[in-house]
């Protein structure tokens, strides 16, 4: 089979591609990035050396994609991930789009005219901001949980957000550009008849990740432990109680294989919620429990203001993807922080590298 994964150089892409490697799954692999993200650039000899045929190119730029030669499947894991995109002052409300709208719209041609199926990595944070930021809490070991003893909004459940919960704006501009490439590929796939599915993912994390704190937040707050940098619970009650979940990307292979064997089936849903669910979800305040037990206790600042689509409580429920493909994650939480942990140590430059001032 051969297989293009955009992104290649990234955390999400770079991992998938490994545990292909790891897999012996004897697959021409395919990878295309920008290499504009930093530390991205430091990927490219590993993929070489792992056999990827690996191509520098801009997802924006349609003639960079038409070269791109003809596969049986795409993965797009290619995307600016942080929910400040577009409005922080960084990155242009228009790049936004066009990385992460314009460079979908370039890959579905591509699908449509070579016939290749689509995955589409999309996000937890295509789910309504509103009724998440009024969501009832109540903090329970160091971390909040959802008040379940009165009425919940439709699609929450105590085991997290499934897939029917509300999509209505404000989302954030990125959600907004994720939910809007995941209409085009459904679009895309019915009209033109080529498979497609949407795996909406919960936190990634896992060793190699670029530390930022709104893109990596595992990453980055175990480097910045283990290198003494100033931290801050932000937000809420300023005591770190917020919860996320958290997935490695290798996780996702098993899903991938089922997905690309099923082809154009309509018998399983076309989107799916991919997280470690309730067992991966902790709290920062957990989360630095961990590192202080792991690197020594090192304090934390307290700032309670809230900031823009800060959210007190994600956590997917994936229960259908579990049902419709007998799929659930593999690697714990310890294990993920672990891995970090061990990486972080072995490369004590990794911030500076990753996430540059």
């Amino acid at each position: 089979m051969k297989l293009l994964i955009t992104g290649a150089c990234g955390f999400v892409g770079g991992s998938l591609i490994q545990a292909v490697k790891q897999a012996g799954l004897a697959w021409s692999l395919t990878g295309l990035d920008n290499l504009t993200r930093p530390g991205s650039e430091g990927n490219r000899a590993e993929l070489r050396r792992l056999g990827v045929k690996l191509h520098h190119g801009d997802l924006r730029c349609h003639s960079d994609v038409d070269a791109l030669p003809d596969v049986d499947w795409i993965v797009d894991c290619a995307a600016n991930p942080s929910v400040l995109a577009g409005s922080d002052g960084q990155t242009s409300s228009r790049q936004l789009m066009e990385h992460n709208l314009l460079g979908t719209v370039n890959l579905l041609e591509h699908c449509r005219r070579t016939r290749a199926g689509f995955v589409l990595l999309s996000t937890s944070r295509v789910y309504a901001i509103k009724p998440l930021a009024e969501l009832s809490v109540a903090v329970e070991s160091g971390a909040f949980q959802p008040v379940t003893t009165g009425a919940l909004p439709a699609g929450l459940s105590a085991a997290g957000i499934a897939e029917d919960f509300s999509t209505a704006a404000p989302i954030s501009l990125y959600g907004a550009s994720k939910l809007a490439s995941e209409a085009l590929a459904l679009e895309y796939g019915g009209t033109f008849d080529f498979p497609v599915w949407i795996n909406r993912c919960g936190v990634m994390a896992g060793a190699g990740q670029f530390g930022r704190p709104d893109q990596g937040i595992f990453a980055y707050w175990l480097n910045s432990h283990l290198r003494r940098r100033p931290l801050r619970y932000i937000g809420f009650d300023g005591l770190g109680h917020q919860v996320r979940d958290c997935l490695h990307p290798r996780d996702l292979l098993p899903l991938l294989q089922k997905q690309f064997a099923a082809g154009n089936s309509t018998a399983h849903p076309k989107l799916v919620n991919v997280s470690g669910g309730l067992a991966s979800a902790m709290s920062l305040r957990q989360l630095h429990a961990w590192c202080d037990d792991r690197f020594g206790p090192h304090p934390v600042a307290s700032d309670p203001r809230t900031r823009q689509y800060d959210l007190p409580w994600v956590v997917l429920d994936s229960r259908r993807a579990q049902i419709a493909w007998d799929w659930q994650p593999a690697t714990s939480t310890q294990t993920v922080l672990e891995e970090i942990a061990a990486h972080a140590e072995a490369h004590p430059d990794w911030l500076a590298v990753s996430a540059p001032d």
